[in-house]
């Protein structure tokens, strides 16, 4: 009787993971390769692991690892948050993805300023009062600085509906917009155009102006396309060096109306943070408190292979101090420029000068009622043509 009472528990088991499963991959079947990452853990090897500049061993560092990739802070599609422009979505499944890894971008780079690379999560909610600052910029709220609702407004005036899916330029774009209405951070966003990072205009007008002649901290973007329909594999180290840098605030990209936030690699694949997962949005309490255990993500990271990379990318660096810019140029002058046959991306002193001349960003009039977002899927999935192709 025990054994066959055993064998019949075991059947039943294995039926319901196998539903579970099934019923798992039905709601997430634009990820192929969820399964064999349920199944799979971090690879037994030697090769080092890079996460957003820090090098890990995977078989000693392991638990350091999980910490450091569990305190970053982990936005996802939320839902029932009150509507967009108050008659828009109260979800962004679907469609926000590219919005939740702006976010994890910005919050990265927020956190390396006011908490430091080295700063970790405690998951019994002992914090800094700036970690619950920085959480508060980017709740589902209108009056949240960075929140779904900014983004989703700010991106109307980037020709883009409410609810239709961004690329990463256009997220770059929105950023760089919403940073000038953060009332508490004064961080310079500089935004490179024609896969040109211009040294003149970041120190002479973005990061100083008459007013604030000392350094503000800056976060560069870098939009690029690395190759026409699959990412071009000779630009592949260049992209590792990135995650080595200090400076880095990882990438954001993923494949076509499918964004992830990739925070590393290991070997040839690239480690990322997913914000395909719907969560219940979460209010703040009296007094300000955010139950903030659905910010984090608490499992070991999903990996890609960095050939499956969209090449439509957009590379994120955070320099605090002007010390921090002038040694990000130097490893890139030495680890991308001097070794690499076709160039990333380029880095000049001067402004070109057949560019029209750079205008640093002004707070924009926001118009909108919200009443702009989308009515149908068919516009969705058209994809982001907006790139110039890498040096043709």
């Amino acid at each position: 009787y025990h054994h066959h009472h055993h064998h019949h528990v075991r059947v039943r088991l294995k039926r319901l993971f196998f539903y579970t499963v099934v019923r798992f991959l039905a709601k997430y079947e634009n990820q192929i390769n969820v399964f064999s990452e349920l199944l799979d853990e971090l690879p037994d090897t030697e090769e080092p692991l890079w996460i957003l500049g820090q090098r890990y061993d995977v078989r000693a560092e392991k638990s350091e690892l999980l910490s450091d990739v569990r305190s970053r802070l982990w936005f996802t599609y939320r839902k029932k948050f009150s509507p967009i422009g108050g008659t828009g979505p109260s979800s962004d499944a679907g469609w926000g993805c590219m919005l939740r890894c702006g976010q994890m971008i910005l919050a990265q780079a927020l956190v390396c300023w006011h908490l430091g690379r080295e700063w970790r999560w405690d998951k019994d909610g002992r914090h800094p009062e700036e970690y619950r600052r920085i959480l508060h910029c980017f709740l589902d709220k209108k009056d949240s600085c960075y929140s779904i609702h900014q983004m989703a407004q700010m991106g109307v005036g980037e020709g883009k509906l409410v609810g239709e899916w961004y690329g990463p330029n256009t997220i770059a774009q929105v950023l760089k917009k919403l940073a000038l209405f953060d009332d508490w951070n004064s961080l310079a966003v500089y935004v490179s155009m024609d896969n040109t990072v211009v040294i003149e205009d970041i120190t002479v007008k973005c990061v100083r102006s008459e007013l604030t002649p000392r350094w503000k901290p800056l976060l560069l973007i870098i939009p690029l396309r690395m190759g026409i329909n699959h990412i071009n594999p000779v630009y592949i180290e260049a992209l590792k060096e990135c995650f080595k840098m200090p400076q880095s605030l990882g990438v954001l990209g993923g494949k076509p109306n499918l964004a992830y936030y990739f925070i590393g690699f290991i070997g040839e694949e690239l480690i990322y943070l997913d914000p395909h997962t719907t969560q219940l949005a979460v209010e703040s309490e009296a007094g300000g408190a955010v139950d903030d255990q659905s910010y984090h993500c608490n499992r070991s990271p999903h990996r890609m292979k960095v050939t499956s990379l969209d090449p439509s990318v957009a590379l994120g660096f955070f320099c605090k101090t002007e010390e921090d810019f002038d040694s990000w140029c130097g490893l890139v002058q030495q680890e991308i420029l001097r070794k690499s046959r076709l160039r990333m991306f380029e880095l000049v002193e001067k402004h070109p000068p057949h560019w029209p001349p750079f205008v640093p960003p002004t707070k924009p009039e926001v118009h909108t009622t919200g009443a702009e977002f989308i009515e149908s899927t068919d516009k969705l999935f058209e994809s982001e043509e907006e790139f110039e192709i890498l040096n043709v």
